[in-house]
This record gives C-alpha cells, structure tokens and sequence, in this order.
C-alpha cells in the first residue's frame, strides 16, 4: 500500500459548453449537474479536500454552498481549447500560498452524475495497493472498434487493420472506453508528461454502462434526468 496522506478531490467546471449552454448548472432531478459530483466526493472516505475550479460566479457560489473549495480560474484558462493541465497546475499554486501540497489527484469530472462515493473510494484503493502511475475509469465500448469503417473515395475501409466485422459481437475481444469520471495521478506526473494516461503504468477501474454517463449533449442530459427519477424511485421502494 502506497503511504499517501493528502489527497486532493479536483472538480474543474468552467461556465461555458458548446454543446450545452450552461452545462454544470443545468438541472437533473431539481439539482444542478454539479451537485452530483461535489456531493459524492466530499462523501469520500480517503479525499482531504474537495475543490472545484470554476470562472462562473454561480458556479463558485454553488460550490461554496455545497461545501467545496472554490478556485477561482482566469478567463485565459476558461477557454474552450483550455487543456486540463495548466487548470490543475493553477489551482496547486493557489493551494500552495495556502500551505496545502496533495500527494495525489482525483479529477471528477462535473459531468457524471452517476459516479458514487463508493467508485472514487475503489478507484483510489486500486492505485494505493498497486503498482501504476495512473488510474482511470472506463466502461466497454458499445460500438466495438472492429465493426467501425473510414470512407476512402467513398467507399467503406475498416478502421483497424485486422477487421473482425464477420465475427459476432460476443466473439471480438472486449475493447473500453475512457468514461471521464475519474483520473487519478500523483502530482509529478502533471509535470513530467503533460498528463498523457498512458505514457506509463496505466490502470483501468471498471464502472457499468449506466453509471458511466457522461453529460456531453441534450440527449445525454435527458437520459441522465429518466435514469436518476429511475434510481430514486427504487431507493424510496427500498424504505417501503
């Protein structure tokens, strides 16, 4: 088991989205999207601090409500080609004026409603008890990589070249995709490689479908709203 003592519960949510206007505060079963995340996290059982950065004054104020940290991020940082890295190494340097230096990152994405206290806590175990640089949250892919195709001069070529579209499905080998609701690093590794998850020791925590959503598009957003009413009802049967 790795001796790391401060881990930092890293929530970036600027204000602005292409592809949903006001994103992070729109409301999935009478709360904000960012509820979801903020309040799992500070439910977990290993995270020494909770902090969102944001440049939205209702973002912050949301933040601050729910019980997080807030950071407040320069415009420069809140632009829609704003990689994720120079956001976190930002936020350090606020925390270190404070005296506050994290072994380790957690970055929760505002984005997955779905993702529970008990799967950061998971995730963070795996990287304590093993041997890695990374851990991030994956699902399987629904569409798997084998079946895909480019278009050359308007005919179809299979994406990867060793095509497997005759096989059926049960018969390809398993194939993930990143789901966004976790990534878990040391501090160092922001500074050596820019934060590319697989240039090192990288392993996967493996989250269900459902619990993968990922807010990216209205018709992500709707799902999420049936998919929470959903889960409610049946915990408010369980009391019954």
């Amino acid at each position: 088991m790795k001796k790391i003592k401060n881990i930092l519960g890293f929530i970036p949510a600027r204000g602005g989205s292409k592809g949903i206007p006001r994103k992070n505060v729109r409301f999935v079963d009478g709360k904000p999207l960012i509820f979801y995340t903020i309040n799992e996290a500070l439910k977990s059982k290993f995270l020494s601090r909770v902090v969102v950065s944001t440049d939205s004054r209702i973002i912050a104020a949301l933040a601050a409500k729910y019980g997080a940290k807030v950071i407040k991020r320069p415009k420069e940082l809140a632009r829609d080609d704003t990689p994720t890295s120079p956001v976190i190494l930002h936020a350090l340097q606020e925390l270190e004026k404070e005296g506050y230096k994290p072994d380790l990152i957690v970055i929760l994405q505002p984005t997955s409603p779905f993702r529970k206290s008990y799967h950061i806590d998971e995730a963070v175990e795996l990287f304590l008890k093993s041997d890695c640089d990374f851990v991030v949250s994956v699902c399987e892919a629904k569409i798997t990589p084998f079946w895909c195709f480019t278009a050359e001069k308007n005919y179809l070529k299979p994406l990867l070249k060793h095509n497997l579209s005759g096989k059926r499905r049960q018969d390809l080998p398993r194939t993930y995709v990143l789901n966004g609701a976790i990534f878990i690093y040391t501090p160092d590794k922001l500074f050596k490689n820019n934060l590319n998850y697989f240039n090192g020791k990288t392993l996967p925590y493996f989250m269900k479908p459902e619990e993968s959503i990922d807010i990216d598009d209205e018709l992500d957003l709707i799902l999420a709203r049936e998919l929470m009413r959903k889960e409610i009802y049946e915990e408010s049967k369980s009391f019954r």
